[in-house]
């Protein structure tokens, strides 16, 4: 016979309300461990090049160490040293073609 062994992983991994996967707190910026978490809300997002663009114009604003953009929610979830500038996130939305609706 052979024992299985279970190995639960930690909430944030598993994708729960409050980690870098989603939010529960109204697109507020959450100060977690490894910096600021905000969730943008992005008009205009329709597919995986969208996603792209979107990343890459926010992952060039100074301190932010992680960008996700979702087309199908439109919804851009930002991780940052220290609390963004919105006029630098929408500045950097508008480069990449799409606009910001502010935070989710």
């Amino acid at each position: 016979m052979t024992a299985e062994t279970k190995t639960e992983l930690p909430q944030a991994a598993t994708g729960s309300c409050c980690s870098p996967a989603g939010s529960c707190h109204g697109g507020a910026a959450e100060d977690t461990a490894g910096g600021v978490t905000t969730v943008y809300q992005v008009k205009g997002m329709t597919c995986g090049h969208c996603e792209g663009a979107v990343s890459e114009e926010i992952s060039g604003i100074a301190g932010v160490t992680s960008v996700k953009a979702v087309a199908s929610t439109g919804q851009v979830t930002v991780i940052s040293e220290s609390a963004l500038d919105e006029d630098a996130v929408r500045a950097a939305v508008d480069e990449a073609g799409y606009e910001l609706a502010g935070r989710a």
